[in-house]
């Protein structure tokens, strides 16, 4: 592990879980070293969440015969180092989201995946949510009919006051040079990785982007500099399906810490999904007869529906975390069948390039295709 933070935690919690929700996997995860800097929080990072030892140098860590795949928890800017010099040694790779800072240093991390043939997957884990993973098999099962509509929201309020620093440990996320852009490559990622996912290829896009505080102290300097990320991002699309895609995502949604919601809107049904009640999917059917036509709201708990198997006994639900544990166990399942996990390198670029499209539109005010 890579990192010691809230991902790092999340991704941690999965591993030790996974072998007890998931028996039957061939591969079990061994906790054997977290990396950091700061040797001191990785050593009570290591010691608290039971991995067998630490280091202070990523380098050294990928050196060690003892360890088979690396997961990166570390802001962006670090990225493609890590993955590209994990993937020469031979390593598994699983990497935080976004993939990478550009389009370009994300073709590189994957050319390098590539060329050594090592497994490899990147951390968008809504898709593993179970309500979210049903919408997904309802529009493959052509319910919806041809989509007309897909519309997404990523809000967020924790960086409205301009007392609130840019770099360091805890706002790198607000420092251009080490998160490479602000919502749209930390929220809006997730709600393109998936809709690209739901409901296939974007074509191109219109984006507007604003910074509403221009100046932060930086965490580290101590000096006031301008900030160079996004704090709110809006931006229209086509899909490849013909499909029209509205979305938004800004950290300045007063009363809102993590709303990320979705809505599909098809010629026959519509579906929709809020983080906020997770366990539900709303769903519309036109067939209905019309004296009981309406929106009506499934609760995801049942054994029939994903994952859900796995767990307790139907109306009980499970929570955020479990999205990592579930994604853990479909890379160990692809992993022992030979089969990419996906969103791997090559599938996240994909996202990658069109928050390269919203960045460029924002700045041309231009529609600008997806490459």
């Amino acid at each position: 592990m890579v990192g010691h933070g809230f991902m790092a935690r999340a991704h941690t919690n999965a591993y030790k879980r996974v072998s007890d929700f998931f028996p039957e996997l061939a591969y079990r995860p061994v906790l054997q070293a977290a990396c950091g800097r700061d040797e001191a929080k990785v050593k009570a990072f290591a010691e608290q969440w039971g991995y067998a030892s630490h280091e202070t140098d990523w380098r050294k860590l990928i050196s060690r015969d003892d360890i088979d795949a690396v997961d990166i928890c570390v802001p962006n800017n670090l990225h493609k180092e890590i993955a590209i010099a994990a993937a020469k040694a031979g390593k598994m790779i699983l990497c935080e989201k976004p993939l990478s800072m550009t389009v370009a240093e994300g073709e590189e991390m994957c050319k390098a995946v590539e060329a050594a043939g090592v497994a490899n997957m990147v951390w968008y884990n809504y898709r593993r949510i179970p309500a979210v993973t049903l919408a997904k098999q309802l529009i493959d099962s052509g319910r919806l009919g041809r989509i007309y509509h897909f519309r997404a929201n990523f809000l967020q309020d924790w960086t409205i006051s301009g007392d609130v620093p840019q770099g360091g440990a805890a706002t790198w996320r607000l420092d251009s040079a080490a998160a490479g852009s602000g919502v749209t490559g930390d929220l809006l990622s997730h709600c393109i990785d998936t809709a690209l996912w739901l409901n296939g290829q974007i074509k191109d896009v219109s984006a507007m982007t604003e910074t509403f505080v221009k100046e932060r102290l930086h965490a580290e300097t101590g000096e006031v500099q301008p900030v160079g990320i996004d704090d709110a991002c809006a931006f229209l699309c086509h899909f490849d399906n013909g499909s029209l895609g509205l979305f938004e995502s800004t950290r300045y949604a007063r009363g809102h810490k993590a709303l990320f919601t979705f809505e599909i809107n098809g010629e026959n049904a519509s579906i929709r999904w809020d983080l906020h009640d997770l366990n539900r999917l709303e769903y519309f059917d036109h067939g209905d007869d019309s004296i009981v036509r309406g929106w009506r709201t499934v609760h995801v708990t049942e054994g029939e529906m994903p994952y859900m198997n796995r767990w307790w006994v139907p109306g009980l639900s499970i929570g955020y975390e479990h999205s990592f544990v579930h994604q853990v166990a479909d890379f160990l399942e692809d992993l022992e069948k030979g089969r990419p996990c996906q969103p791997d390198f090559r599938s996240a670029l994909q996202t990658q390039a069109v928050c390269e499209a919203v960045l460029n539109s924002g700045k041309s005010r231009e529609w600008v295709a997806v490459s």
